[in-house]
């Protein structure tokens, strides 16, 4: 029988992000719906959010957030061989939105799919290309959360529309065989959860099979975004704590080796609550909320990437990554920056 294949690390390379131009700020809500700039900032922390063009593409996002991951990490699309999108807002119900990303960077050498994990849809691709890493089967990949959430809004609804933003983020994520401890970007650990009780708390009930857009529903809103608010703020507290303080223990560390802090950018209640809980100083937390509002998938990256060019973050420095989504889902990582 022959030995098996040793683990191999995997670290992340390059990073890159993209936000389209339309800036959408409270003051423009207030004269969609009934709210104010003071009600928003007050209840999530958000001041604008970005929103694509009719014909800018999820695609066409997460393509402008791979080249600048690519253009960092010093590498060409054809060294990937994975690519990998994270999307509740896919091109089309196939083929994957992956496939087109594909496409457009001439990274013929990958092979490509999308995985569905709402706002922790990043992290659990970053642990998907993880295992194919460590497997050996594949070197290189190209991990995306891209979003263009925009398609999914009901204007009329304050409690939803005020939330929600568009955008890509993207990471290079590549094997590493060195057994030294301070490589670059290596991702330590990671866990991930969820739990389908809680399918009805936050969905987009109709569109696919199970809801089909028919002549007698089109009018009905059911192909937009339904939350129950104050259930998935008391899950998403409880469970991305336990995610944070699961995926510490794993890689040996505690709350106390944290750097950096990068939460899921969905209300600053949120984010401040879980800090708080782990005692994580607000100092340690980065926060693009404000700019951009909740962008899903597309959070935790385009977060990541701004951290790494504003030099938030280190060489050296121990990063928490952590989300939580629809499913529902939640996940959390440490990072070796």
């Amino acid at each position: 029988m022959s030995d098996p294949k040793p683990f191999c690390n995997a670290s992340i390379i390059g990073t890159g992000s993209y936000v389209p131009t339309k800036v959408l700020t409270n003051e423009d809500l207030a004269k969609i719906v009934d709210t104010t700039d003071e009600w928003i900032t007050t209840r999530t922390g958000i001041k604008e959010r970005r929103i694509a063009e009719d014909d800018e593409t999820t695609s066409d996002m997460a393509t402008a957030a791979a080249q600048r991951a690519l253009e960092m990490a010093g590498i060409t699309a054809e060294e990937l061989d994975l690519i990998i999108v994270a999307t509740v807002t896919q091109d089309m119900f196939f083929p994957s939105t992956a496939c087109f990303v594909q496409r457009k960077l001439g990274a013929a050498n990958a092979v490509c799919f999308d995985i569905n994990a709402a706002c922790s849809g990043f992290l659990y691709a970053m642990q998907v290309a993880r295992h194919f890493i460590n497997t050996g089967n594949r070197t290189t990949a190209l991990v995306i959360g891209a979003e263009k959430l925009s398609s999914l809004i009901n204007w009329n609804d304050r409690a939803t529309c005020v939330l929600f933003g568009d955008g890509a983020g993207a990471a290079v994520v590549r094997r590493d065989d060195s057994q030294a401890d301070d490589v670059p970007g290596r991702v330590l650990a990671t866990i991930m959860g969820s739990d389908g009780n809680l399918t009805d708390i936050l969905k987009v009930p109709g569109g696919a099979a199970a809801h089909p857009v028919t002549p007698d529903n089109v009018n009905d809103n059911i192909k937009t975004i339904s939350m129950e608010g104050k259930e998935v703020f008391r899950h998403a507290v409880t469970r991305m704590k336990e995610a944070c303080e699961q995926a510490l223990e794993r890689a040996g560390l505690t709350a106390d080796d944290v750097k950096m802090v990068i939460a899921h950018q969905a209300n600053q209640r949120i984010i401040s609550a879980i800090t708080d809980r782990l005692g994580v100083p607000p100092e340690r937390t980065f926060i693009n909320l404000h700019k951009y509002g909740n962008t899903s998938a597309a959070s935790i990256g385009i977060a990541l990437d701004e951290a790494n060019r504003q030099g938030a973050i280190q060489r050296g420095d121990v990063v928490l990554l952590v989300a939580f989504g629809a499913g529902l889902t939640w996940a959390s990582s440490v990072i070796r920056w």
